[in-house]
């Protein structure tokens, strides 16, 4: 069984947008963020993106779009994510268990790569990216925004790189 840092996106991993991050010029990535993947990858960690791009659903950009810029994220972080999952519905539009809260990009990883989820952790910056993982027995992170109290992670930081350092001595 591996032990996996599933991630949320945007806030996490680069800058969160109001208005979406769906362009490559626009993608920037946090401060820490390669150095925080280089160490989780180095001590074997299988890392998986798992992400709401409901702005496909809402015709506000496209598939192509947001892959562009998980590949841009690779390009910049030496290619340590193992695999990306996004929900591309939004909730108005279409209600899927892809789109978090909801746990099926979490399941699909977990049955993929044989993830042990008692090792394994969830890094995001709002409730709903935390409600699955821990549904599924998965130790949280929250980065920066304030949740709601019955959603706060088992432990709060600034950064991902902040994160990686809890998951190492824990």
């Amino acid at each position: 069984m591996n032990k996996c840092v599933f991630l949320d996106r945007d806030g996490v991993l680069n800058e969160d947008d109001p208005n979406y991050t769906y362009e490559v010029s626009k993608f920037n990535i946090l401060p820490g963020v390669p150095e925080a993947l280089g160490v989780l990858k180095g001590h074997g960690f299988l890392l998986v993106v798992v992400t709401n791009q409901s702005g496909i659903d809402r015709g506000i950009y496209t598939m192509d779009q947001v892959k562009a810029c998980h590949d841009y994220l690779q390009q910049n972080c030496d290619h340590a994510i193992d695999k990306f999952y996004f929900s591309p519905y939004h909730r108005s539009v279409t209600n899927s268990l892809l789109t978090k809260p909801g746990s099926l990009m979490f399941e699909k990883a977990i049955a993929k790569f044989k993830i042990e989820t008692s090792k394994s952790w969830m890094v995001g910056d709002r409730g709903r990216d935390l409600i699955p993982a821990r549904q599924l027995g998965i130790k949280t992170i929250q980065v920066g925004n304030e949740v709601e109290k019955e959603n706060e992670g088992d432990y709060k930081v600034k950064s991902l790189l902040e994160a990686a350092e809890i998951i190492m001595a824990v």
